[in-house]
């Protein structure tokens, strides 16, 4: 079995989107002085790779470990959107998207993670457009992901109509390029077990 990492790593002063507040990991305890090595961490949920839960843009009271396991795990559909500023709906897609099934956007805009550019081009990475996001909620696929900040721009309108429609939405993955070709993938992507609108995540696809 092969196993594809699609998470960025989680490092101090790691780059993060301008709404967020600064990442800060550090060791505060060390062997030789405290008997023991630990270290802390201080983040927002939506630093690197993680997954949004409806109430980051919509009125619930439900958190992200209030939901099942399963609805972040499952048959994975790859779109190779390279080269498309607007990733725009296909008919084709009408066939290749499978009924809950997690879709990921392959846009190559992760080569930029870690340079000033990721998130200074925040509105100029590429977008979906309205009918493709119609799709997924017809589809009623579990999880949108994708290798660049987001879906959208201010007013997120593509953002509250994937989570209106109970479809979980995971930026900032990497290493898409390694399941072009891959015929059938499995994609998990578990969230922590804590009470927020979103949580970091360590993703894999494995076939």
């Amino acid at each position: 079995m092969k196993i594809v990492d699609l998470s960025q790593p989680i490092s101090d002063q790691m780059p993060v989107h301008p709404y967020d507040s600064e990442v800060n990991l550090w060791q505060d305890k060390i062997l030789a002085k405290d008997k023991f090595n630990n270290s802390r961490l201080t983040t927002g949920m939506h630093a690197g790779t993680h997954v949004d839960a409806p109430s980051h843009f919509l009125e619930s009271d439900k958190h992200i470990c209030d939901y099942l396991l399963e609805s972040f795990m499952g048959s994975g559909c790859l779109l190779d959107v390279r080269d498309e500023p607007v990733i725009a709906y296909r008919d084709e897609y009408e066939e290749l998207i499978k009924e809950g099934s997690i879709v990921l956007l392959l846009t190559g805009f992760s080569e930029l993670y870690g340079t000033d550019a990721y998130y200074q081009r925040f509105n100029d990475h590429p977008m979906v457009e309205t009918a493709l996001a119609e799709l997924f909620c017809r589809k009623q696929i579990k999880m949108l992901g994708m290798d660049m900040p987001k879906p959208d721009s201010y007013p997120f309108e593509i953002h509250k109509l994937l989570l209106g429609n109970g479809i979980f939405i995971m930026e900032n993955l990497t290493n898409l390029e390694a399941l072009v070709g891959v015929p059938e993938f499995e994609v998990i992507a578990l969230p922590l077990r804590i009470a927020a609108e979103g949580s970091p995540v360590r993703a894999v696809a494995r076939y």
